[in-house]
């Protein structure tokens, strides 16, 4: 499970816009009509009257100009899910729209007690006013009631909680559907069933599945969930998903590896399923620190593309970027790979060597980072922090390789390198160590 808060059967014949000049802008000036039909014993969601398939991305704004909603346009992308009058405004512009977030709080991250009547109404009363607020804004796809709150959790009534504001949602708008969020641990463990009996003025389901993600469709109907859903966040396998090392160290796919997952999840699941999924938001367009600095987001902290951006480009438009982003081959440790558990001595010197080609031979700049391994935050990675960097590690660097010292004190570190084109694409890696004596 992961949080907001995260395929080519014929990529071109979900396109809608040309990847030079975005989405059209939308001209409405109040609400959308937005509604699901059944149709032959299909699912379609309609906008406005029309056909609409979301190819969206999980969006948490754009703070510092580096990942400007106008560039997801630009791709392809007709939709994000994010919430704010400010992301709504410029959705509007864009000719895209919102998938509405409505923060409900969870039992075990945020102690909410959903057997306390008072704190549920309080609750209540908030998410309608932020209901009252946008309802009428023409960029309102549909509303989000909370995100995986069956994490960790023992009340059930929280399903109860979620069906009343979906029930409020229906008697002060008519216009758009509503949805809740489980993750890959609910979808297993039969939340779908509990909201189903306790949640029935929901419209649909919204589901965050990452690695394993081709499971989904027949989960969905094992449980018997008999309306549609939204892929509300997948992307590159999870950190608690992977392989580790011997010491129990996540070991993170390359971005090329990651853009290969992204291809496959979209082709084989989300455009397969396209009778009961209605769309999906990947995870996530922009930069993002959580087990590493590196893992889940689809940019550099410094705004380079990596090459799941070219990925969700060709899917959502049929049409590879001009210029792709470099594909790295393998990151070694004096010749050993990730999954060979490599152990150093405190102070001893090492290489690390990058076997890495840009598609059109551009000249690639290589970035290295040593740093102590991060400890593991809460829920999404909420207040995890990067560690500090070690530059007085590098010893020498070369054009595919640095020599280093594996640092004095024992403990988990990792190697990261980042190549990058010149053109605004980049590549990266790294390896996990351990130093003892």
């Amino acid at each position: 499970m992961k949080s907001l808060v995260v395929l080519l059967l014929s990529g071109a014949s979900v396109a809608c816009a040309a990847v030079q000049s975005g989405a059209p802008a939308n001209t409405e000036s109040g609400p959308v009509k937005v509604e699901i039909r059944k149709e032959n014993g299909q699912f379609r969601l309609y906008r406005g009257g029309g056909s609409y398939f979301i190819k969206g991305a999980v969006y948490g704004g754009d703070p510092n100009g580096k990942f400007p909603m106008k560039d997801l346009a630009a791709r392809g992308a007709n939709s994000v899910r994010s919430s704010g009058a400010r992301i709504l405004d410029e959705a509007q512009r864009l000719g895209m729209t919102v998938l509405f977030n409505l923060p409900m709080r969870m039992e075990s991250v945020h102690k909410f007690n959903y057997s306390d009547p008072e704190a549920v109404r309080r609750q209540f009363e908030e998410m309608k006013k932020l209901v009252m607020e946008f309802k009428d804004h023409p960029a309102v796809l549909m509303w989000v009631i909370g995100n995986e709150l069956s994490v960790g959790y023992k009340d059930l009534n929280v399903w109860n909680a979620v069906n009343d504001v979906a029930k409020m949602i229906h008697e002060v708008d008519p216009n758009h559907p509503a949805l809740t969020v489980i993750g890959d641990g609910g979808i297993k463990g039969g939340d779908i069933r509990e909201i189903e009996r306790r949640a029935p003025d929901l419209d649909l389901l919204g589901v965050n599945y990452y690695k394993g993600i081709e499971e989904v469709p027949a989960k969905i109907r094992a449980n018997e969930w008999n309306k549609p859903y939204v892929v509300t966040e997948w992307g590159p396998s999870g950190d608690w998903q992977v392989p580790r090392t011997e010491w129990k160290a996540s070991i993170e796919e390359t971005s090329t590896e990651k853009a290969q997952r992204y291809l496959e999840r979209y082709q084989n699941t989300i455009l397969k399923d396209a009778g009961r999924c209605l769309g999906s938001y990947v995870f996530i367009w922009q930069w993002r620190q959580e087990r590493t600095h590196t893992w889940y987001g689809m940019f550099l902290e410094s705004g380079e593309r990596t090459e799941s951006v070219n990925v969700m480009q060709y899917v959502w438009t049929g049409h590879w970027p001009a210029n792709l982003a470099p594909r790295v081959e393998e990151l070694t440790i004096d010749g050993r790979p990730a999954n060979g558990s490599v152990y150093l001595k405190p102070g001893g010197s090492h290489t690390a060597s990058l076997k890495v080609r840009d598609p059109e031979g551009d000249a690639l700049t290589l970035k290295w980072e040593i740093m102590p391994e991060v400890a593991r935050g809460g829920y999404a990675g909420m207040g995890e922090k990067r560690s500090r960097q070690m530059p007085e590690l590098i010893r020498k660097t070369g054009e595919r390789e640095i020599v280093f010292s594996a640092p004095a004190q024992e403990g988990a570190y990792r190697v990261f390198v980042f190549a990058l084109d010149g053109q605004g694409n980049a590549a990266t890696a790294n390896i996990p160590f351990f130093v003892r004596p």
